[in-house]
């Protein structure tokens, strides 16, 4: 009986750890409304970046922008999701967050489509990002705009890093350039 127990307790966590989502099988939108699979980011660390245009924080577009150009390709990317949670600090379109990340900060990494990334109506990558039970690693809160998570080649997550971290921090770019 035992044995049986221990058969089938086997089998449920298998098949719990298996079903687990990652980060690469979600599928979000660009900003220009263009599906984006996170699968075609196999193999490649990622930083996802919530972010927003009227906060004190948005200057961090430019060293976000500078740790892209200096580390991004094939083996780097930074993606940056646009939000409006914190203060209505993200209020444009789509067309408008674009227009006011390459005039004033020449961003050239991936931004995606507005989103939430809290409360009831937050997007599923950023329940994932958030619940431990998803990530398998930490429960985090998204506490401001500039929020930074680490994932892996993998599509595991890594860490979480507060919004005031610089983008330059020590320890992301030891990460980033750790084999």
């Amino acid at each position: 009986m035992k044995n049986l127990f221990f058969i089938l307790f086997s089998v449920m966590l298998i098949t719990t750890v298996s079903a687990q989502q990652k980060f690469h099988d979600f599928v979000v939108e660009d900003i220009d409304g263009n599906e984006f699979a996170l699968s075609s980011l196999k193999g490649k660390k990622v930083m996802v970046v919530n972010t927003a245009s009227k906060c004190g924080l948005t200057p961090q577009y430019a060293k976000l922008e500078q740790l892209y150009e200096q580390y991004g390709g094939e083996d780097f990317v930074i993606i940056g999701f646009p939000a409006n949670n914190f203060m209505s600090q993200e209020p444009g379109s789509n067309s408008d967050i674009k227009a006011f990340c390459s005039e004033n900060y020449g961003v050239t990494f991936p931004m995606m489509s507005k989103i939430s990334v809290k409360g009831d109506d937050m997007h599923p990558l950023y329940q994932w990002l958030t619940e431990k039970k998803n990530n398998g690693i930490e429960d985090s809160d998204v506490s401001w705009n500039f929020q930074k998570y680490l994932i892996d080649e993998n599509g595991d997550f890594v860490a979480m890093k507060k919004p005031r971290t610089d983008p330059l921090d020590k320890e992301i770019i030891d990460w980033i350039v750790s084999e």
